[in-house]
Protein backbone atom coordinates (compact mmCIF):
# COMPACT_ATOMS: atom_id res chain seq x y z
CA UNK A 1 0.00 0.00 0.00
CA UNK A 2 1.13 3.54 -0.68
CA UNK A 3 2.40 6.00 1.90
CA UNK A 4 -0.29 7.13 4.35
CA UNK A 5 -2.13 10.26 3.33
CA UNK A 6 -5.15 12.35 4.19
CA UNK A 7 -7.29 14.38 1.81
CA UNK A 8 -9.02 17.63 2.69
CA UNK A 9 -12.01 18.63 0.56
CA UNK A 10 -12.82 22.33 0.43
CA UNK A 11 -15.32 24.40 -1.55
CA UNK A 12 -18.03 23.08 -3.83
CA UNK A 13 -16.97 21.77 -7.23
CA UNK A 14 -17.71 24.14 -10.15
CA UNK A 15 -19.88 23.13 -13.08
CA UNK A 16 -18.16 20.84 -15.59
CA UNK A 17 -18.78 19.04 -18.89
CA UNK A 18 -16.09 16.40 -19.30
CA UNK A 19 -15.27 12.99 -20.76
CA UNK A 20 -13.23 10.53 -18.69
CA UNK A 21 -12.25 6.86 -18.55
CA UNK A 22 -12.16 5.31 -15.09
CA UNK A 23 -9.83 2.46 -14.09
CA UNK A 24 -10.35 -1.09 -15.38
CA UNK A 25 -12.77 -3.38 -13.60
CA UNK A 26 -11.24 -4.94 -10.51
CA UNK A 27 -13.38 -8.11 -10.43
CA UNK A 28 -12.64 -8.97 -14.06
CA UNK A 29 -8.94 -8.12 -13.70
CA UNK A 30 -8.47 -10.54 -10.76
CA UNK A 31 -10.11 -13.32 -12.74
CA UNK A 32 -8.13 -12.65 -15.92
CA UNK A 33 -4.77 -12.89 -14.17
CA UNK A 34 -5.76 -16.09 -12.36
CA UNK A 35 -7.23 -17.80 -15.43
CA UNK A 36 -4.29 -16.63 -17.55
CA UNK A 37 -1.98 -18.46 -15.14
CA UNK A 38 -3.96 -21.70 -15.74
CA UNK A 39 -3.88 -21.44 -19.54
CA UNK A 40 -1.33 -22.79 -22.00
CA UNK A 41 0.73 -20.04 -23.63
CA UNK A 42 1.20 -16.34 -22.94
CA UNK A 43 -1.87 -14.26 -22.09
CA UNK A 44 -1.76 -10.49 -22.62
CA UNK A 45 -3.84 -8.63 -20.05
CA UNK A 46 -4.34 -4.88 -19.90
CA UNK A 47 -6.30 -4.53 -16.71
CA UNK A 48 -6.41 -2.76 -13.37
CA UNK A 49 -3.08 -2.41 -11.59
CA UNK A 50 -4.01 -1.49 -8.03
CA UNK A 51 -2.85 -2.62 -4.59
CA UNK A 52 -5.45 -5.42 -4.55
CA UNK A 53 -4.45 -6.65 -8.01
CA UNK A 54 -0.77 -6.53 -7.07
CA UNK A 55 -1.44 -9.03 -4.27
CA UNK A 56 -2.96 -11.45 -6.81
CA UNK A 57 -0.03 -11.01 -9.19
CA UNK A 58 2.55 -11.37 -6.41
CA UNK A 59 0.89 -14.57 -5.16
CA UNK A 60 0.91 -16.07 -8.66
CA UNK A 61 4.60 -15.28 -8.96
CA UNK A 62 5.30 -17.06 -5.65
CA UNK A 63 3.52 -20.10 -7.08
CA UNK A 64 5.93 -20.11 -10.00
CA UNK A 65 4.01 -18.14 -12.63
CA UNK A 66 6.14 -15.86 -14.78
CA UNK A 67 4.49 -12.46 -15.18
CA UNK A 68 6.09 -9.50 -16.94
CA UNK A 69 4.78 -5.95 -17.23
CA UNK A 70 5.48 -3.96 -20.39
CA UNK A 71 3.94 -0.51 -20.51
CA UNK A 72 0.37 -1.10 -19.29
CA UNK A 73 0.12 -4.75 -20.35
CA UNK A 74 0.94 -7.81 -18.26
CA UNK A 75 2.25 -10.91 -20.00
CA UNK A 76 1.20 -14.00 -18.05
CA UNK A 77 3.11 -17.17 -18.93
CA UNK A 78 0.51 -19.84 -18.16
CA UNK A 79 1.47 -23.05 -16.41
CA UNK A 80 -1.61 -25.02 -17.50
CA UNK A 81 -4.11 -26.63 -15.15
CA UNK A 82 -2.54 -27.41 -11.75
CA UNK A 83 0.87 -26.39 -13.06
CA UNK A 84 1.99 -24.25 -10.11
CA UNK A 85 5.39 -24.97 -8.58
CA UNK A 86 5.89 -26.09 -4.99
CA UNK A 87 5.71 -23.25 -2.49
CA UNK A 88 5.52 -23.44 1.27
CA UNK A 89 5.04 -20.19 3.10
CA UNK A 90 2.62 -17.31 3.55
CA UNK A 91 0.59 -15.39 0.99
CA UNK A 92 -0.39 -11.97 2.33
CA UNK A 93 -3.30 -10.41 0.45
CA UNK A 94 -3.41 -7.09 2.28
CA UNK A 95 -6.92 -5.65 2.01
CA UNK A 96 -8.08 -7.86 -0.89
CA UNK A 97 -10.91 -10.21 0.03
CA UNK A 98 -11.26 -11.30 -3.60
CA UNK A 99 -7.62 -12.40 -3.71
CA UNK A 100 -7.74 -14.27 -0.40
CA UNK A 101 -10.91 -16.18 -1.25
CA UNK A 102 -9.79 -16.87 -4.83
CA UNK A 103 -6.52 -18.42 -3.71
CA UNK A 104 -8.19 -20.57 -1.10
CA UNK A 105 -10.12 -22.02 -4.04
CA UNK A 106 -7.00 -22.38 -6.18
CA UNK A 107 -5.06 -24.06 -3.37
CA UNK A 108 -7.83 -26.60 -2.71
CA UNK A 109 -6.11 -28.81 -5.32
CA UNK A 110 -2.54 -27.78 -4.42
CA UNK A 111 -0.93 -30.46 -2.21
CA UNK A 112 1.37 -28.18 -0.22
CA UNK A 113 0.86 -26.28 3.02
CA UNK A 114 0.27 -22.55 2.56
CA UNK A 115 -0.85 -19.85 5.00
CA UNK A 116 -3.29 -17.18 3.81
CA UNK A 117 -3.36 -13.85 5.68
CA UNK A 118 -4.11 -10.16 5.21
CA UNK A 119 -4.22 -6.77 6.90
CA UNK A 120 -6.17 -5.86 10.04
CA UNK A 121 -9.35 -5.19 8.08
CA UNK A 122 -9.25 -8.44 6.09
CA UNK A 123 -8.63 -10.45 9.28
CA UNK A 124 -12.04 -9.35 10.55
CA UNK A 125 -13.92 -10.71 7.53
CA UNK A 126 -15.62 -14.16 7.54
CA UNK A 127 -14.16 -17.11 5.65
CA UNK A 128 -15.99 -20.15 7.03
CA UNK A 129 -18.82 -19.53 4.56
CA UNK A 130 -16.26 -20.50 1.88
CA UNK A 131 -13.96 -22.99 3.61
CA UNK A 132 -16.87 -25.34 4.36
CA UNK A 133 -17.23 -25.93 0.61
CA UNK A 134 -13.49 -26.36 0.07
CA UNK A 135 -13.17 -28.93 2.86
CA UNK A 136 -15.89 -31.00 1.17
CA UNK A 137 -13.80 -30.98 -2.01
CA UNK A 138 -10.86 -32.33 -0.04
CA UNK A 139 -8.74 -29.48 1.33
CA UNK A 140 -7.43 -29.58 4.89
CA UNK A 141 -8.02 -26.18 6.46
CA UNK A 142 -6.91 -25.00 9.88
CA UNK A 143 -7.17 -21.73 11.73
CA UNK A 144 -4.32 -21.27 14.21
CA UNK A 145 -5.89 -18.43 16.22
CA UNK A 146 -9.63 -19.08 16.63
CA UNK A 147 -12.59 -21.20 15.56
CA UNK A 148 -14.25 -18.64 13.28
CA UNK A 149 -12.10 -19.39 10.22
CA UNK A 150 -11.05 -15.79 9.88
CA UNK A 151 -7.50 -15.11 8.71
CA UNK A 152 -4.84 -16.37 9.02
CA UNK A 153 -5.84 -19.73 7.55
CA UNK A 154 -3.57 -22.68 6.84
CA UNK A 155 -4.61 -24.76 3.84
CA UNK A 156 -3.20 -27.98 2.37
CA UNK A 157 -4.96 -29.08 -0.77
CA UNK A 158 -5.44 -32.50 -2.31
CA UNK A 159 -4.49 -33.17 -5.91
CA UNK A 160 -5.50 -36.76 -6.63
CA UNK A 161 -8.44 -37.11 -4.29
CA UNK A 162 -10.36 -33.90 -4.96
CA UNK A 163 -14.07 -34.68 -5.13
CA UNK A 164 -16.23 -33.26 -7.94
CA UNK A 165 -19.76 -32.71 -6.64
CA UNK A 166 -22.81 -30.46 -6.54
CA UNK A 167 -22.55 -27.23 -4.52
CA UNK A 168 -25.50 -25.03 -3.63
CA UNK A 169 -24.21 -21.57 -2.73
CA UNK A 170 -26.87 -20.06 -0.50
CA UNK A 171 -25.06 -16.76 0.14
CA UNK A 172 -25.17 -14.35 -2.81
CA UNK A 173 -21.40 -14.17 -3.26
CA UNK A 174 -19.49 -14.25 -6.54
CA UNK A 175 -16.27 -14.65 -4.54
CA UNK A 176 -17.46 -17.96 -3.09
CA UNK A 177 -18.66 -19.23 -6.47
CA UNK A 178 -15.42 -18.18 -8.17
CA UNK A 179 -13.32 -19.95 -5.55
CA UNK A 180 -15.27 -23.18 -6.11
CA UNK A 181 -14.84 -22.79 -9.88
CA UNK A 182 -11.05 -22.43 -9.50
CA UNK A 183 -11.03 -25.70 -7.57
CA UNK A 184 -13.41 -27.35 -10.08
CA UNK A 185 -11.12 -26.54 -13.02
CA UNK A 186 -8.49 -28.75 -11.36
CA UNK A 187 -10.85 -31.51 -10.15
CA UNK A 188 -11.42 -34.66 -12.22
CA UNK A 189 -15.07 -35.07 -13.13
CA UNK A 190 -17.98 -32.64 -13.35
CA UNK A 191 -18.70 -30.03 -10.69
CA UNK A 192 -22.12 -28.39 -10.53
CA UNK A 193 -22.67 -25.05 -8.79
CA UNK A 194 -26.13 -23.65 -8.07
CA UNK A 195 -26.28 -19.98 -7.06
CA UNK A 196 -28.47 -16.90 -7.33
CA UNK A 197 -28.67 -15.43 -10.83
CA UNK A 198 -28.23 -12.00 -9.20
CA UNK A 199 -24.56 -12.58 -8.37
CA UNK A 200 -21.74 -11.51 -10.67
CA UNK A 201 -20.88 -13.94 -13.46
CA UNK A 202 -17.64 -12.46 -14.81
CA UNK A 203 -15.70 -15.70 -14.39
CA UNK A 204 -18.33 -17.78 -16.17
CA UNK A 205 -18.37 -15.29 -19.08
CA UNK A 206 -14.57 -15.32 -19.32
CA UNK A 207 -14.41 -19.11 -19.32
CA UNK A 208 -17.15 -19.35 -21.94
CA UNK A 209 -15.24 -16.94 -24.19
CA UNK A 210 -12.17 -19.16 -23.80
CA UNK A 211 -14.26 -22.19 -24.79
CA UNK A 212 -13.64 -23.97 -21.50
CA UNK A 213 -15.52 -27.24 -21.00
CA UNK A 214 -18.37 -25.68 -19.03
CA UNK A 215 -21.94 -24.50 -19.27
CA UNK A 216 -23.81 -21.83 -17.37
CA UNK A 217 -27.54 -21.20 -17.63
CA UNK A 218 -30.18 -19.32 -15.69
CA UNK A 219 -33.27 -21.14 -14.53
CA UNK A 220 -35.68 -18.78 -12.84
CA UNK A 221 -33.77 -17.00 -10.09
CA UNK A 222 -30.97 -19.59 -10.10
CA UNK A 223 -27.79 -19.90 -12.12
CA UNK A 224 -26.48 -23.41 -12.73
CA UNK A 225 -22.82 -23.77 -13.74
CA UNK A 226 -21.33 -27.14 -14.73
CA UNK A 227 -17.57 -27.55 -15.19
CA UNK A 228 -15.55 -30.50 -16.44
CA UNK A 229 -12.20 -30.36 -14.66
CA UNK A 230 -8.64 -30.97 -15.82
CA UNK A 231 -9.33 -29.65 -19.35
CA UNK A 232 -6.64 -27.32 -20.67
CA UNK A 233 -7.39 -23.81 -21.98
CA UNK A 234 -5.49 -21.63 -24.44
CA UNK A 235 -4.05 -18.17 -23.74
CA UNK A 236 -5.90 -14.96 -24.60
CA UNK A 237 -5.47 -11.19 -25.01
CA UNK A 238 -7.86 -8.77 -23.31
CA UNK A 239 -8.23 -5.09 -22.49
CA UNK A 240 -10.42 -5.08 -19.40
CA UNK A 241 -13.32 -2.59 -19.59
CA UNK A 242 -13.83 0.17 -17.01
CA UNK A 243 -15.20 -0.63 -13.56
CA UNK A 244 -18.88 0.33 -13.09
CA UNK A 245 -18.39 0.55 -9.32
CA UNK A 246 -15.64 3.14 -9.86
CA UNK A 247 -17.79 4.97 -12.40
CA UNK A 248 -20.64 5.13 -9.88
CA UNK A 249 -18.80 7.65 -7.67
CA UNK A 250 -18.47 10.06 -10.59
CA UNK A 251 -22.06 9.43 -11.71
CA UNK A 252 -23.42 10.33 -8.26
CA UNK A 253 -21.14 13.36 -8.06
CA UNK A 254 -22.38 14.62 -11.43
CA UNK A 255 -26.05 14.09 -10.58
CA UNK A 256 -25.58 16.15 -7.40
CA UNK A 257 -23.39 18.86 -8.97
CA UNK A 258 -24.93 21.97 -10.52
CA UNK A 259 -25.26 22.44 -14.31
CA UNK A 260 -22.83 19.61 -15.07
CA UNK A 261 -22.53 16.56 -17.31
CA UNK A 262 -20.08 13.70 -17.63
CA UNK A 263 -19.39 10.97 -20.20
CA UNK A 264 -17.54 7.87 -18.92
CA UNK A 265 -16.16 5.69 -21.71
CA UNK A 266 -16.07 1.93 -22.16
CA UNK A 267 -17.70 0.79 -18.89
CA UNK A 268 -18.69 -2.80 -18.13
CA UNK A 269 -22.50 -2.77 -17.89
CA UNK A 270 -23.02 -6.43 -17.06
CA UNK A 271 -26.61 -6.75 -15.79
CA UNK A 272 -25.32 -7.97 -12.40
CA UNK A 273 -23.41 -4.70 -11.93
CA UNK A 274 -25.86 -1.93 -12.85
CA UNK A 275 -28.26 -1.93 -9.93
CA UNK A 276 -26.91 1.51 -9.08
CA UNK A 277 -28.18 2.86 -12.42
CA UNK A 278 -31.66 1.49 -11.74
CA UNK A 279 -31.71 3.04 -8.26
CA UNK A 280 -30.42 6.45 -9.34
CA UNK A 281 -32.74 6.65 -12.36
CA UNK A 282 -35.69 5.78 -10.12
CA UNK A 283 -34.59 8.69 -7.90
CA UNK A 284 -34.79 11.00 -10.91
CA UNK A 285 -31.19 10.76 -12.07
CA UNK A 286 -30.51 11.56 -15.72
CA UNK A 287 -28.34 8.62 -16.83
CA UNK A 288 -28.00 6.97 -20.24
CA UNK A 289 -26.07 3.93 -21.47
CA UNK A 290 -24.71 4.62 -24.96
CA UNK A 291 -22.82 2.67 -27.64
CA UNK A 292 -23.38 -0.83 -26.25
CA UNK A 293 -21.24 -3.69 -27.54
CA UNK A 294 -20.22 -7.23 -26.55
CA UNK A 295 -16.66 -8.00 -25.50
CA UNK A 296 -15.46 -11.32 -24.01
CA UNK A 297 -19.07 -12.07 -23.17
CA UNK A 298 -19.49 -8.78 -21.29
CA UNK A 299 -21.76 -5.90 -22.27
CA UNK A 300 -19.73 -2.68 -22.50
CA UNK A 301 -20.99 0.86 -23.05
CA UNK A 302 -20.52 4.57 -22.32
CA UNK A 303 -22.30 6.15 -19.34
CA UNK A 304 -23.66 9.69 -19.66
CA UNK A 305 -24.96 11.60 -16.61
CA UNK A 306 -26.36 15.10 -16.08
CA UNK A 307 -27.20 17.21 -13.03
CA UNK A 308 -30.55 16.11 -11.59
CA UNK A 309 -33.04 16.82 -8.85
CA UNK A 310 -33.12 13.60 -6.84
CA UNK A 311 -35.89 12.30 -4.62
CA UNK A 312 -35.86 9.59 -1.95
CA UNK A 313 -36.49 5.94 -2.78
CA UNK A 314 -37.66 2.71 -1.17
CA UNK A 315 -35.17 0.39 -2.86
CA UNK A 316 -36.57 -2.94 -4.13
CA UNK A 317 -34.80 -5.89 -2.53
CA UNK A 318 -34.05 -7.36 -5.98
CA UNK A 319 -31.74 -4.42 -6.77
CA UNK A 320 -29.53 -4.80 -3.69
CA UNK A 321 -27.18 -7.57 -4.87
CA UNK A 322 -26.40 -5.84 -8.17
CA UNK A 323 -25.55 -2.59 -6.35
CA UNK A 324 -23.98 -3.92 -3.14
CA UNK A 325 -20.55 -2.29 -3.67
CA UNK A 326 -22.12 0.98 -4.77
CA UNK A 327 -24.52 1.60 -1.92
CA UNK A 328 -22.17 3.76 0.15
CA UNK A 329 -22.08 6.52 -2.47
CA UNK A 330 -25.75 5.99 -3.36
CA UNK A 331 -26.42 6.82 0.30
CA UNK A 332 -24.71 10.18 -0.26
CA UNK A 333 -27.20 10.78 -3.09
CA UNK A 334 -30.08 9.75 -0.81
CA UNK A 335 -28.80 11.99 1.98
CA UNK A 336 -28.90 15.01 -0.34
CA UNK A 337 -32.18 14.07 -2.05
CA UNK A 338 -35.61 15.31 -1.03
CA UNK A 339 -37.61 12.82 1.04
CA UNK A 340 -36.79 9.56 2.81
CA UNK A 341 -34.94 6.54 1.44
CA UNK A 342 -35.07 2.99 2.75
CA UNK A 343 -32.76 0.02 2.14
CA UNK A 344 -33.23 -3.51 3.47
CA UNK A 345 -31.44 -6.81 2.96
CA UNK A 346 -28.06 -5.12 3.40
CA UNK A 347 -26.54 -7.05 6.33
CA UNK A 348 -23.70 -8.15 4.02
CA UNK A 349 -22.38 -4.57 4.19
CA UNK A 350 -21.52 -5.07 7.84
CA UNK A 351 -18.96 -7.68 6.71
CA UNK A 352 -17.05 -5.61 4.14
CA UNK A 353 -13.74 -3.77 4.65
CA UNK A 354 -15.58 -1.91 7.41
CA UNK A 355 -19.11 -2.03 8.79
CA UNK A 356 -20.35 0.18 5.97
CA UNK A 357 -23.79 0.77 7.44
CA UNK A 358 -22.23 2.10 10.62
CA UNK A 359 -19.43 3.98 8.87
CA UNK A 360 -21.65 5.78 6.34
CA UNK A 361 -24.30 6.57 8.95
CA UNK A 362 -21.58 8.45 10.85
CA UNK A 363 -20.54 10.33 7.71
CA UNK A 364 -24.12 11.37 6.92
CA UNK A 365 -24.83 12.30 10.53
CA UNK A 366 -21.79 14.61 10.56
CA UNK A 367 -23.25 16.33 7.49
CA UNK A 368 -26.50 16.94 9.35
CA UNK A 369 -28.39 14.08 7.70
CA UNK A 370 -30.43 11.85 9.98
CA UNK A 371 -30.32 8.06 9.64
CA UNK A 372 -31.82 5.08 11.40
CA UNK A 373 -30.45 1.55 11.04
CA UNK A 374 -30.55 -1.98 12.36
CA UNK A 375 -28.59 -5.10 11.42
CA UNK A 376 -30.18 -5.44 8.00
CA UNK A 377 -31.64 -2.06 7.02
CA UNK A 378 -30.98 1.67 6.75
CA UNK A 379 -33.36 4.64 6.55
CA UNK A 380 -32.02 8.00 5.37
CA UNK A 381 -33.87 11.26 5.92
CA UNK A 382 -32.80 13.38 2.95
CA UNK A 383 -31.58 16.92 3.52
CA UNK A 384 -30.76 18.74 0.25
CA UNK A 385 -29.28 21.65 2.23
CA UNK A 386 -26.84 19.60 4.31
CA UNK A 387 -24.18 22.22 4.93
CA UNK A 388 -22.28 22.67 8.16
CA UNK A 389 -19.75 25.35 9.06
CA UNK A 390 -17.77 22.87 11.13
CA UNK A 391 -14.73 21.00 9.86
CA UNK A 392 -15.66 17.32 9.51
CA UNK A 393 -13.21 14.52 10.30
CA UNK A 394 -13.64 11.09 8.67
CA UNK A 395 -11.57 7.95 9.30
CA UNK A 396 -11.63 5.55 6.34
CA UNK A 397 -11.11 2.41 8.51
CA UNK A 398 -9.10 0.92 5.61
CA UNK A 399 -12.26 1.05 3.46
CA UNK A 400 -11.66 2.60 0.04
CA UNK A 401 -15.35 3.13 -0.68
CA UNK A 402 -15.96 5.04 2.55
CA UNK A 403 -13.05 7.33 1.66
CA UNK A 404 -14.30 8.00 -1.88
CA UNK A 405 -17.94 8.47 -0.82
CA UNK A 406 -16.83 11.02 1.79
CA UNK A 407 -14.83 12.84 -0.89
CA UNK A 408 -17.90 13.03 -3.16
CA UNK A 409 -19.95 14.38 -0.26
CA UNK A 410 -17.39 17.13 0.29
CA UNK A 411 -17.32 18.15 -3.37
CA UNK A 412 -21.08 18.45 -3.86
CA UNK A 413 -21.83 20.17 -0.51
CA UNK A 414 -18.75 22.36 -0.21
CA UNK A 415 -18.19 21.15 3.36
CA UNK A 416 -14.64 21.01 4.67
CA UNK A 417 -14.00 17.30 5.19
CA UNK A 418 -10.69 15.80 6.29
CA UNK A 419 -10.53 12.14 5.22
CA UNK A 420 -7.78 10.19 6.96
CA UNK A 421 -6.45 6.93 5.54
CA UNK A 422 -7.13 7.93 1.95
CA UNK A 423 -4.25 5.76 0.74
CA UNK A 424 -6.66 2.82 0.91
CA UNK A 425 -8.26 4.10 -2.33
CA UNK A 426 -5.22 2.77 -4.21
CA UNK A 427 -6.51 -0.74 -3.50
CA UNK A 428 -9.18 -0.38 -6.17
CA UNK A 429 -9.03 3.01 -7.92
CA UNK A 430 -5.46 4.43 -8.15
CA UNK A 431 -6.47 7.23 -10.54
CA UNK A 432 -9.42 8.51 -8.48
CA UNK A 433 -7.83 11.81 -7.42
CA UNK A 434 -6.22 12.35 -10.84
CA UNK A 435 -9.64 12.10 -12.51
CA UNK A 436 -11.23 14.29 -9.83
CA UNK A 437 -8.64 16.94 -10.60
CA UNK A 438 -9.48 16.64 -14.31
CA UNK A 439 -13.14 17.55 -13.70
CA UNK A 440 -12.21 20.40 -11.36
CA UNK A 441 -12.50 19.02 -7.81
CA UNK A 442 -11.20 21.15 -4.93
CA UNK A 443 -8.99 19.30 -2.45
CA UNK A 444 -5.62 19.25 -0.72
CA UNK A 445 -3.42 16.27 0.08
CA UNK A 446 -1.90 16.39 3.56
Amino acid sequence: MQQKLSVFTKNKINKYHKTITVDSDKSISHRCYIIGSQCLGISKIKGLYSDDIKTTIDALKKLGVRIEKKNKTHYVYGTGISGYKKFKGTLNFGNSGTSARSFLGILTCYPHKVTITGDASLKLRPFKRLTDYLEKIGATIKNPTNKKNSLPIKICGTKDWALAQKHEVKIKSAQITSAIIYAALQTKGITEIIESSETRDHLQKLLKSLKADMSSKEVGEKRITRIKGQVEMNSFSIEVPADPSSACFFIVQTLLAKKSSLLIKNVCVNKTRIGFIKILKKMGGKIKILNKKEYFGETVGDLFAQSSNLKGINVPLKWITSSIDDLVVIWVACGLASGKSYFQGISELRLKESDRIKSMSKVLNKLGIKTRSNKDSLKIYGNPNAITKKNIYIQSHLDHRIAMASFVAGQVTGNNILIEGFETVSSSFPNFLKLQKKIGAHYEIT
